[in-house]
């Protein structure tokens, strides 16, 4: 679709102003889709299963969805309606940070796929401006508009590069056919042959002394989210409140 022809879809009304009502909702379909690519895969999305799923004939959805490229749009809106951001900013900026780093994890994990729909440019959406006004309304108080757009990204970069590591490290495993433990017993003598060489002493001291790598996901999650929240507390001012973590090197997991 040309620039010269592209309406958002968000700018299209959803009921039009004349004529019945539409027999279904963006909603509906949006929510149709999901299911479909948690059960099948995001390649099973296609609006002939969607119109199956729902009871529609396939070209009729074409009035509600015009397009692949705003169906996506429908989806990625949709997921982001997942993450709770009640209450916030509740005045514990730490805390609501927290919350939504864990929502906006949990929900990646509940539809790893989302890596395909994940939109770097923004089409604001509901559930996306809802986000963007309660999650940068924690910081607003406290520093600049631009400031609190790089703390942000910083934030998202953390979680989202976290998340997609996690979704990739799951997907090697299971095409392997092995468990974790299974594919890490079949990297040990490779591993043991690196450190009896004497010539990788970081790479040894990271066999041998430290305790990240051992830790669960959640914990690593944890302790790195920690050390990004003390990188924002360090470019707030004394009056933005909310202690520095307690979450220390070497009590992760505990």
């Amino acid at each position: 679709m040309a620039d010269a022809e592209y309406v958002n879809i968000w700018m299209r009304p959803e009921r039009p102003a004349r004529g019945p009502k539409p027999t279904y909702s963006r909603a509906q379909i949006a929510a149709s889709a999901i299911r479909l690519a948690d059960a099948e895969g995001l390649e099973a999305v296609t609006m002939r299963r969607i119109a199956a799923e729902i009871g529609a004939g396939a070209m009729s959805l074409y009035r509600y969805v015009p397009s692949r490229d705003d169906l996506i749009e429908l989806v990625a809106d949709r997921l982001q309606g997942e993450i709770d951001v009640t209450g916030m900013p509740s005045g514990d900026w730490r805390a609501d940070l927290t919350h939504y780093a864990h929502g906006l994890r949990a929900m990646w994990l509940r539809h790893p796929w989302i890596a395909a729909v994940h939109r770097a440019l923004p089409s604001y959406g509901p559930n996306q401006l809802l986000l963007i006004e309660r999650v940068m309304g924690v910081l607003d108080a406290h520093v600049s508009i631009d400031e609190n757009l790089r703390l942000m990204a910083m934030l998202n970069s953390y979680i989202e590069g976290t998340v997609r590591e996690e979704i990739s490290s799951a997907e090697e495993v299971r095409r392997s056919g092995l468990s974790e433990s299974e594919w890490m017993a079949r990297s040990y003598p490779r591993i043991q042959q690196l450190v009896n060489s004497g010539d990788y002493p970081i790479f040894t001291k990271i066999v041998m002394e430290s305790r990240q790598p051992r830790l669960s996901r959640d914990d690593q999650f944890r302790y790195g989210l920690e050390r990004v929240l003390d990188c924002i507390a360090a470019a707030l001012p004394s009056t933005a409140g909310s202690s520095p973590s307690a979450h220390r090197e070497g009590k992760a997991g505990s």
